[in-house]
């Protein structure tokens, strides 16, 4: 559970104190309203309506120490919502979420009527809000890197191919019909009927949530699936490998190309199992409640609180900017959610983001630069494996990749955990990223394969690196404080600084070895 933080006053939505005076200013700007949901401008900025008459989708976090517990505090919620909301169009009924939070849409005048009828019961036990924020939208953020964590090191000398080990991707889907799944029945057997789809409002155990989590129309879940697990279908000939290249003009293509003799397209624990919990539709769009819910199935559905781990470990390749100015890093309701996933024995690993490069101004001059502070949510979460990119097979020649986020966190931490490869990977294609090559239907019986770049896919590098490690170290299985120890001391130093690389790339063999 989220610890206690400092009371807020409920009432401020970015109205002046009154003293006219700056230095009476507090430094951490309080308010149950959080700051990107108070400005146009800063909505706009993260993908939000500007205009304040707009419906918004909401996050209210509910009050922890209300005297009648949640379920008081939702009660007194929507006493309160009801009169706040106006006519007009047509809205979905809220929604609970993990307990803790309801999601609804509403316009910044209905926000401020629901604050200020909260206000009323001025005790801190008595007010049913804590925090209000905007539903953030999410973004969707390797046959030779497999070698640069020393996957197939461990897969030859200590058969860790991550046979026993479960994974969930929480992303766009997983396209069960590509063959790199097939080998090793990596979707089915003991985990064919825990895909899940949260795109939709489905009834629970209804069969099209399975169905729709395995397809996958954006593509990103399947190359981010096939960097942790399955392998490519013996019979190469019916294999088709595509790479993006650029000429001196800076113009790109994509041409075919073939795979080395003796090499082989395959996860970093080939043989581990995957589940698919589908939160992007199509078009690559989400909300941050949409991954609460996913974290929350694992948590609760799949794993009961921690009594049975079905599932190990969780792939977040997704997440949005944070600004330090808005609330305390890693404490938003996305990261407090990770956090307790974590605590209840899951290891969680997340990308880093892909905002570590951008525009600095100063004066007349403006300068492309590395920016530190980037480290996107969920990656603020301090229990969550954090991870930045690196080149794909010479990371201590060419270092941090120039995208890759970069710590420490807006409160000061270390951030990211650790780097693995991330530019260029090879992997599955799917969905939109398969008809960008080959058009809309391109022809069947082919196992297809693209690269990509991205800290997306460094983080499944770390998530099938760990997957692998737990098949063959079971006694870590639901101590994810302690894997991440593990393999934070077993990492290489890139000799860069701390905040680009962490503790380092990740080194499967040392951290098998090293207990």
């Amino acid at each position: 559970m989220p610890s206690e933080p400092p009371e807020p006053s409920p009432t401020d939505l970015g109205a002046s104190t009154g003293t006219g005076r700056p230095g009476r200013r507090p430094l951490v700007r309080g308010g149950a309203v959080t700051d990107p949901l108070k400005d146009g401008q800063q909505r706009r900025l993260i993908g939000l309506p500007e205009e304040d008459d707009a419906l918004l989708p909401i996050v209210v976090e509910l009050n922890l120490r209300h005297a009648e517990g949640l379920p008081g505090a939702e009660s007194r919620f929507y006493e309160m919502y009801a009169p706040a909301i106006s006519g007009g169009e047509e809205r979905p009924k809220p929604e609970v979420i993990a307990n803790t939070y309801v999601r609804c849409d509403l316009t910044i005048e209905e926000v401020r009527k629901i604050v200020q009828l909260d206000s009323a019961n001025s005790g801190p036990r008595e007010r049913a809000i804590y925090r209000v924020w905007p539903d953030f939208p999410v973004h969707a953020l390797t046959d030779r890197s497999v070698s640069t964590v020393k996957g197939d090191a461990a897969q030859r000398s200590f058969a860790a191919m991550g046979n026993g080990a479960t994974w969930a991707v929480v992303d766009s889907g997983i396209d069960a019909k590509h063959p790199h799944f097939k080998m090793y029945d990596t979707l089915g057997g003991d985990v064919a009927q825990l895909h899940k789809d949260f795109t939709q409002p489905y009834e629970p155990d209804e069969p099209g949530s399975v169905q729709n989590a395995l397809r996958d129309g954006l593509g990103h879940g399947t190359h981010v699936a096939g960097v942790i697990a399955g392998c490519m279908p013996e019979k190469s000939r019916r294999l088709r490998v595509a790479m993006h290249i650029s000429d001196e003009f800076g113009n790109e293509a994509i041409e075919d190309r073939t795979i080395a003799e003796g090499n082989r397209l395959a996860g970093v624990a080939p043989q581990a199992k995957l589940v698919s919990l589908r939160v992007f539709d199509d078009d690559g769009r989400s909300r941050s409640t949409s991954v609460i819910k996913a974290l929350q199935y694992v948590r609760e559905d799949v794993n009961g609180n921690g009594k049975l781990l079905r599932i190990q470990g969780v792939n977040l390749s997704l997440g949005y900017e944070f600004d330090a100015r808005w609330f305390a890093c890693g404490q938003s309701p996305l990261c407090v959610e990770v956090d307790r996933l974590v605590r209840s024995g899951v290891v969680v690993v997340v990308a880093a983001g892909n905002t570590g490069y951008g525009t600095l101004s100063a004066l007349e001059r403006q300068s492309r630069t590395g920016l530190s502070l980037t480290i996107n949510d969920p990656g603020n979460a301090a229990l969550a494996i954090t991870v930045g990119a690196t080149h794909r097979d010479m990371p201590h020649t060419y270092g941090v990749s120039y995208f890759s986020s970069k710590g420490p966190t807006g409160d000061g931490r270390v951030k990211p955990d650790l780097v693995a490869p991330g530019e260029r990977i090879t992997s599955c294609a799917a969905g939109k990223a398969l008809a960008d090559l080959y058009g809309k239907k391109p022809p069947d019986g082919l196992a297809y394969y693209i690269d990509d770049s991205g800290t997306s896919m460094a983080a499944p590098h770390v998530s099938g690196a760990i997957a692998a490690f737990l098949s063959i170290r079971q006694e870590f299985i639901g101590r994810p404080d302690e894997i991440k120890r593990v393999f934070a001391e077993s990492a290489t130093s890139l000799g860069r600084e701390r905040y680009f690389e962490g503790h380092g790339l990740v080194d499967l063999m040392r951290a098998i070895q090293s207990v």
